[in-house]
């Protein structure tokens, strides 16, 4: 009984070599992508650090939004009030910049260019606008330069936009003042 159940074990240690030598020999083709979006054929390889292309996290396309001024906007605001805080100073002041103007932060090297005014901002896939010409949702578009070097909008966005109802939406950030949007002046 002995002898046979040993040679058994041995029979099957010998077969189980063979089998991993075959599969060594003749390894699994790669993974295919199955058509439409379904599940992967075959063996799947790689590392979860590196996933294949078109897997893993969706990767954020840069959209250029378009800015359109509607006509019954247009030359209908002259100007837009800003407050101003310096943290420093625990002070706030009033501030005007002209429509499409520029404003200089008194006691700093921040300069504010003020680009589009939307009384009623609206944006609708790529497209930014106004719904209207009353002031339901006042917004403006700018960008912020310290020093000539432009800090806001971050990163390499052609403009930031500030609301009055939603200043804490994309805020301008910096370490000494605060920039915030307190109404449009008409004509």
């Amino acid at each position: 009984m002995k002898k046979t159940l040993l040679a058994l074990t041995a029979a099957m240690l010998l077969l189980s070599t063979e089998a991993c030598k075959k599969k060594e020999e003749h390894p699994q083709p790669p993974a295919q992508q199955a058509p439409h979006g379904g599940l992967p054929q075959g063996p799947v390889t790689g590392s979860p650090q590196a996933p294949a292309p078109g897997h893993g996290m969706p990767q954020v396309q840069k959209v250029d939004l378009k800015v359109v001024v509607p006509k019954e906007v247009e030359g209908r605001w002259s100007a837009v009030k800003f407050i101003v805080e310096d943290k420093s100073k625990n002070s706030k002041q009033e501030l005007s910049a002209p429509v499409g103007g520029e404003l200089k932060i008194p006691d700093s090297n921040l300069v504010v260019k003020v680009g589009p005014f939307m009384p009623d901002f609206k944006m609708n896939g790529d497209t930014i606008t106004s719904a209207s010409n009353d002031a339901n949702n006042p917004a403006v578009g700018v960008v912020v330069y310290e020093g000539g070097k432009q800090i806001f909008p971050p990163d390499d966005k052609k403009i930031g936009w500030i609301y009055v109802k939603f200043p804490a939406i994309h805020p301008f950030q910096h370490d000494r003042f605060t920039l915030a949007l307190k109404e449009g002046v008409k004509k």
